[in-house]
């Protein structure tokens, strides 16, 4: 695919202005990502194994519904799951997520090298399937990533993990969020989602300066905090 007719939606994120850059320079100074903290790192590994387990009849269900799909049409057949490579503190990682989109708007050698530009027509509704379009409305594409969480290449709470094309053109704007902490499923941006401050970059500057200042235990009521935002903004559906 064309980076031309990558849909302006998939990178809303702005470039910080002068308030973030005069309430956090200390942020700025960093030169390498922060390291886990005891009760966060603690808490992500337990709720992971245990939404993984939770999640495994849901994704057995999605299958059989993904096998039903493809028989009865055929172009909407193939993978339940793939992934794009991401960035999560800096490092490259496999991000795992469900197949929303017909095959035939998959660029197939953009997949072999699991760039997310292949996939990116899973921003046009009209390029998805049936059971692709209930999976996106209550976010159930995003299940996958627990176990990337349990791997320890992300965390519950965080700044979402970029593709390695956003992530460059996100650092090349000044931003270091993502260099910093290991990208999340659940951010203080991304509770946002559906509104117009989502992309809004000082939300993500905020929670680094938290994870900076507070107590482990602190952080993780913090981040208690961030995923009833989330589980409210998924229980509202519309897959913004």
């Amino acid at each position: 695919m064309n980076k031309k007719i990558e849909p302006k939606e998939a990178f809303p994120y702005t470039p910080p202005n002068q308030e973030i850059l005069k309430k956090y320079p200390h942020i700025f100074k960093l030169k390498k990502p922060l390291q886990p903290r005891f009760f966060k790192l603690i808490f992500d590994k337990f709720i992971a194994f245990i939404l993984i387990l939770m999640s495994l009849p849901i994704f057995l269900l999605l299958k059989i519904a993904f096998l039903i799909e493809g028989w009865v049409i055929s172009e909407n057949k193939g993978d339940m799951f793939f992934y794009y490579n991401g960035v999560s503190a800096g490092k490259v990682i496999p991000k795992y997520k469900i197949r929303l989109i017909k095959t035939k708007y998959i660029d197939l050698e953009g997949a072999k090298r699991h760039d997310w530009i292949a996939y990116s027509a899973e921003w046009t509704p009209e390029s998805r399937t049936y059971v692709g379009r209930f999976v996106k409305k209550f976010y159930l594409d995003e299940l996958p990533q627990f176990y990337s969480v349990l791997k320890g290449d992300m965390s519950i709470v965080g700044p979402r993990p970029l593709s390695v094309l956003h992530y460059e053109r996100d650092l090349a704007q000044g931003n270091v969020t993502r260099f910093l902490l290991r990208g999340g499923l659940l951010g203080l941006g991304h509770i946002n989602k559906g509104t117009a401050e989502m992309g809004n970059s000082i939300y993500e500057y905020e929670y680094v300066d938290q994870y900076m200042k507070r107590s482990s235990l602190g952080l993780l009521f913090l981040d208690l905090w961030i995923i009833w935002k989330g589980i409210l903004v998924i229980l509202k559906g519309g897959g913004h």
